[in-house]
């Protein structure tokens, strides 16, 4: 899908279609993909490249929002083929990218080794010389156009989020959540935090929440899925759900079925917030749709007690 600004929106075909974005920017006959999906994404973002009228050799700049497969897992891949680009990660995940080891054993940990490597391939490191890291703040110039990556822990510690100057809009990953267009109504987009292990953080992510809308931006594209806007009442929403899902996961601690009962639970309140927002969708269907996240946010609750218990 093509927006204002130059933007382009393009289907990973990750898990189920608009499910996955990766986001093109042109700007004067130069290009920089935000997020790329997994390897398996790699043959359709070359397409939407050509498609735009663009060679390989247009590519700047691959920036990822963090380093979950996701969002970065076709990363070393697309290198490949574009002979002028560098990627773009936050210094926490730049490691990672160089030596993709921990970061498949850790998805290996969530999802079941089988399941990683049928779903997202073998890792391509990313040569040294080709990484950029990004503090918060860093600059990326694609043809005169900045491109501000802010530092926007919660969701991951290694995650930044991407102010494009010229549209005013935010590429915040994961940060700013989920919003699906099957759920949308005539209210606008519906939308929950995403809290997957494991590094969930509430304070810090309703902060960071705080600081994109700061800014005042017009739109979000996000990576589950593509442009949202109305941004003050979904940032408001997203808080409100963070303390929600805090509270259920609490409520839930020291039972010996915690994480059914999480999911029980915080299947009960997307749903309830789903069919108050007017969507199409039964609860019962909504309880399908987000079914994966339901669970990963579950698992991502649980990590966030138990870790602070340790503390």
């Amino acid at each position: 899908m093509t927006h204002a600004h130059g933007i382009l929106t393009i289907d990973t075909g990750f898990f189920r279609p608009r499910f996955d974005a990766s986001h093109l920017l042109i700007e004067e006959g130069r290009a920089a993909f935000i997020d790329v999906g997994t390897n398996h994404s790699v043959p359709r973002l070359l397409t939407a490249l050509a498609e735009a009228g663009l060679g390989v050799d247009a590519v700047d700049w691959i920036i990822l929002t963090h380093v979950h497969l996701d969002h970065a897992g076709g990363a070393g891949a697309l290198l490949r083929h574009l002979p002028r680009a560098r990627a773009v990660v936050h210094p926490r995940g730049a490691r990672h990218m160089l030596d993709p080891t921990q970061l498949v054993a850790g998805a290996s940990a969530v999802y079941g080794a089988d399941e990683v490597r049928r779903t997202y391939g073998e890792l391509v490191p990313i040569p040294a010389g080709r990484l950029v890291e990004a503090p918060d703040g860093h600059g990326v110039e694609l043809a005169g156009r900045r491109l501000t990556c802010l530092d926007t822990p919660g969701h991951a510690r290694h995650h930044i989020s991407i102010h494009d100057e010229r549209s005013g809009a935010f590429f915040p990953g994961d940060t700013f959540g989920l919003s699906y267009r099957e759920l949308d109504s005539a209210r606008g987009a519906f939308i929950l935090p995403t809290t997957t292990p494991v590094q969930f953080e509430p304070d810090a992510l309703k902060a960071s929440i705080a600081r994109m809308l700061g800014h005042a931006p017009p739109a979000m594209y996000l990576t589950h899925y593509g442009r949202v806007e109305d941004v003050p009442r979904l940032a408001a929403d997203l808080v409100e759900q963070v303390d929600a899902m805090v509270a259920l996961a609490c409520a839930a601690d020291g039972h010996p079925d915690r994480h059914a009962r999480l999911v029980t639970a915080l299947g009960d309140l997307y749903a309830q917030r789903a069919v108050a927002h007017g969507c199409a969708a039964s609860a019962g269907a909504v309880r399908e749709l987000l079914g994966m996240d339901i669970e990963l946010n579950a698992q991502g609750l649980e990590v966030w007690l138990d870790r602070g218990r340790r503390a």
